[in-house]
């Protein structure tokens, strides 16, 4: 019998395993893909963002993100990069307070890890696909694979992901096996995702990147937009993903950095100068062109061979209303496929913050993605994977440990 099981290779599973061994823990990481780590190499754009410097309950979300205090102050951002840093990744922080390895590969972050598991006698098994997980009568869990090979550990760890990228792994199992305990799951959605909208505008579009800020009823997030054919993409449209609830649309605000008042002054002196220009080339050295274009059709300023000069104040304010509030019709999210996130997840009033256990299920243990913890985009998900998976090693191993010198001393 294994002292701890953890079900799922991922960031917080090979954390946990990690952290468990450490203890002196018989580790057996149970994995059903062919390889562990799959989804890390994917992360940041196959460049790994670890973590994020300015990392808080902020940049979190869920039904109740203060279960997050506790790690924040056990084993956050500096705990993560001693731990990296010791397993010989060089950290490099970017805009935006963004943590990536110096060597700028993915690969080289799970190649650390799994080196780690090995040093430390964790033992990995892959092409294991967990069907069941039961408690035994005489004490620990059984965990039964498709193919009909069992496991028994003391205590197990649920790191199996959430329902995002399936293609990298995560099928939303870990949901079920915390079902069959009796915990609770909120709804599950797709996050850190494409927006779709409209497309008249944004199919003219497609391909063009610029700064932006964007809002969905009450957030606000700013970066590098990316239109599509089918809606928006970017950073701050990955981070506003899970706040679409019932909101209609989305504004884009082109200038940013201007007010009203001063994008329209900016306007009329652009008119005035460039009177006998046509409102096709209105834009250019301003906004990108095509987006000026569109902006312009968007406020019915047409034809776009009128020239400058015969923009009227009335139609000044509404190319400034629309380069400040751009409205996008909403149209949902994409698909999980597309997600880097799940929105949701087991709810965590039904675990202990501390040890990241269960409190109906002793010598259960749940991290990372599969708990009601989602953060935005910049290295916040994987931060939580870090601290959450590291917690619950840690804490398993401790509660094996005294089981096992019970039955011991039974003996």
């Amino acid at each position: 019998m294994a002292d701890i099981a953890v079900i799922g290779g991922g960031a917080s599973g090979l954390t946990a395993a990690i952290a468990a061994a450490r203890k002196g823990a018989d580790v057996c990481v149970l994995e059903r893909g062919k390889r562990v780590g799959k989804k890390i190499l994917a992360t940041g754009n196959g460049r790994c963002n670890l973590t994020n410097i300015g990392a808080s309950r902020a940049d979190y979300h869920g039904g109740d993100t203060s279960f997050i205090d506790h790690a924040a102050g056990t084993f956050w951002v500096r705990e993560t990069l001693e731990m990296f840093s010791e397993l010989g990744v060089l950290p490099k922080v970017e805009d935006g307070g963004k943590v990536y390895p110096y060597s700028g590969s993915a690969a080289s972050v799970l190649d650390v890890l799994r080196r780690e598991t090995e040093r430390v006698g964790a033992e990995t098994v892959c092409g294991f696909d967990v069907s069941s997980v039961k408690r035994m009568r005489n004490g620990g869990f059984k965990i039964a694979a498709y193919d009909g090979r069992t496991v028994r550990a003391r205590g197990v760890i649920i790191a199996c992901g959430g329902k995002a990228a399936p293609d990298l792994g995560s099928n939303g199992s870990g949901y079920e096996l915390l079902r069959s305990f009796g915990h609770t799951i909120t709804p599950l959605s797709p996050s850190l995702v494409q927006i779709k909208t409209a497309p008249d505008i944004v199919k003219k579009l497609k391909g063009i990147k610029t700064e932006a800020r964007v809002t969905i009823g009450e957030f606000s997030e700013t970066g590098e937009l990316l239109f599509t054919d089918y809606g928006l993409s970017g950073p701050p449209v990955f981070s506003l993903s899970s706040r679409i609830g019932d909101a209609g649309y989305a504004e884009v605000d082109l200038m940013p950095e201007y007010a009203f008042g001063d994008v329209l002054e900016l306007l009329r002196q652009r008119a005035e100068r460039l009177a006998d220009v046509p409102l096709e080339d209105f834009f250019t050295g301003m906004l990108n062109k095509r987006v000026g274009q569109a902006l312009l059709k968007s406020t019915d300023t047409v034809p776009l061979s009128r020239k400058a000069g015969s923009l009227s104040e009335r139609e000044l304010k509404s190319i400034t209303a629309a380069i400040k509030r751009w409205r996008f019709e909403l149209r949902g999210t994409m698909s999980w496929n597309n997600a880097q996130v799940t929105k949701g997840g087991a709810v965590t009033s039904e675990f202990d913050p501390e040890t990241m256990g269960s409190r109906l299920v002793k010598g259960l243990y749940a991290c990372g993605e599969v708990l009601d913890i989602d953060g935005d985009c910049g290295g916040y998900n994987l931060q939580w994977a870090w601290s959450s998976g590291y917690i619950a090693g840690s804490c398993a191993a401790a509660m094996s440990a005294v089981l096992k010198n019970r039955s011991e001393e039974k003996q």
